[in-house]
């Protein structure tokens, strides 16, 4: 047997002191081989729950109150109550995490895919259905390549497929490649994919997965990490789950922590009793600011989520905690910016790949966020115009409906943007784009401002833009 030793082989991950539920095998060598997953109790949760009734399961995961991982927090055991008695009916997986500053999910699947693949059968099973897709992002060769091989190793160790352990429960977990398209990660979208079209959002109504998903049939949506959770929960006990972290929001959840600090890397967190100040200053966890610099901004749940400052520093990681103070946990990525950022770049930059990853379907999200980039770009050049800052906040109310002040910088107003977004799209890709805007304005509108004023800079690169009517 390999060496129980921790080496480096899970680049990213920060094995912090804390409770471990879901990278506790993160410290082994071999830690996604069917065979340390054996030797640490894995596929223990199914054993657990194959003695149980499917809708006992399902009960014990509503009261472990298992909250969705992928960004909108909401409850698992809910949302699968959703689902009508119609059949066939399937369970995808969304493994797509594409947003930048995320890769927690891209850990999991390729430190421990054992682990999600006992999830996937726990919920299937749970559920009633017998087929599961496991949707895995295109670039994550690596990922692909060991769920693949651990999903050989369980078929032939009977854990997956006809009769599993025996019992007269048969499911299949299909895996399947994507392409690479962050809008897949958006849950109609990720089945249009599935189905062999292009990628693109679903209206909802009437297209709500549970009712109508995969092939028009009752799907359940999960991500990565929410599936994870399952074999620990089945194994130990709703109760036993619900001691760590919060009463609101129980267990424990993966950060994947980029930027100006120390330790940057993935962290296994309890809910709702860490603060950002203790996240990012706390010596279990990222032990300070880069060189000694002063905190500037963070981005506390993707590039998605509108940008908090060192006033909310004490805001717990609690989905409602971070929805009080105007913005989310999202996806579980964490960017820190320190003073040294130039805010006018890091906006083009989260700006930018919003409008890249446009699927074009919304005219708000396609024209819109391409109006966004080519203003803030015209800005950095130093050719920008005074009534530029005004007309990025005009297109972003135009793309999601709101009051965006920005006249004064105190933590007063930062309730006063609307959050969560309001839409003229159909998924929530065009609003993200405006979160960086808005945010990086009213903070630090002076640094628009001395940019527009300051003009072209003689470096040699910086070039007269073409005509536009932006």
């Amino acid at each position: 047997m390999p060496t129980n030793t921790y080496v480096d082989h899970a680049p990213g991950y920060v094995d912090n002191e804390g409770p471990k539920i879901v990278t506790s095998r993160f410290g082994y060598e071999d830690s996604y081989t069917l065979e340390r997953s054996l030797a640490t109790g894995g596929y223990e949760g199914l054993r657990t729950a194959l003695t149980k009734a499917p809708a006992d399961v399902a009960a014990e995961v509503k009261d472990a109150v298992l909250l969705g991982r992928g960004g909108a927090g909401f409850p698992a055991g809910i949302k699968w109550g959703f689902m009508p008695p119609v059949w066939p009916r399937y369970l995808v997986v969304n493994g797509d995490e594409s947003e930048p500053g995320t890769y927690k999910d891209r850990l999991l699947m390729e430190r421990d895919p054992h682990q999600l693949i006992e999830g996937c059968i726990i919920a299937c099973y749970a559920l009633g259905l017998n087929t599961c897709f496991l949707y895995v992002r295109g670039e994550m060769a690596d990922a692909q390549e060991r769920i693949g091989t651990a999903l050989n190793e369980a078929y032939e160790a009977g854990l997956v497929g006809k009769n599993i352990m025996g019992t007269d429960v048969s499911i299949d977990v299909v895996l399947h490649w994507g392409a690479g398209a962050y809008i897949v990660g958006e849950e109609t979208a990720l089945i249009e994919s599935l189905e062999g079209n292009r990628g693109m959002p679903r209206l909802k109504p009437p297209f709500f997965p549970a009712a109508k998903g995969l092939y028009h049939k009752p799907t359940i949506v999960n991500n990565v990490e929410t599936l994870a959770n399952l074999p620990w929960i089945l194994s130990n006990g709703a109760q036993a789950y619900k001691e760590h972290g919060s009463e609101a929001s129980p267990g424990t959840r993966m950060l994947a922590i980029s930027g100006h600090v120390n330790r940057p890397g993935v962290y296994e967190v309890p809910q709702g009793v860490v603060s950002f100040r203790e996240l990012f200053y706390g010596d279990n966890y990222c032990q300070g600011i880069k060189d000694g610099n002063e905190l500037k901004a963070f981005i506390p749940g993707g590039a998605s989520a509108p940008w908090f400052f060192d006033d909310q520093l004490d805001v717990l990681l609690e989905a409602k905690d971070a929805g009080a103070a105007g913005s989310m946990l999202g996806s579980g990525a964490v960017v820190v910016m320190d003073e040294t950022t130039d805010a006018v770049k890091a906006c083009l930059r989260v700006v930018r790949f919003f409008a890249r990853e446009s699927c074009g379907k919304c005219t708000p999200c396609r024209e819109g966020t391409s109006w966004e980039e080519k203003v803030l770009q015209r800005i950095l050049d130093g050719y920008g115009r005074e009534e530029d800052i005004d007309l990025l906040l005009d297109i972003g109310k135009n793309i999601s409906p709101g009051e965006y002040p920005v006249a004064a910088f105190g933590k007063a107003n930062l309730e006063a943007v609307p959050f969560p977004p309001k839409q003229t799209t159909i998924c929530p890709l065009g609003p993200s784009s405006v979160a960086p805007i808005t945010s990086a304005i009213r903070r630090f509108r002076h640094e628009f401002e001395a940019k527009i004023a300051a003009g072209p800079q003689n470096d040699g690169h910086s070039q007269a833009p073409e005509a536009s009517t932006v």
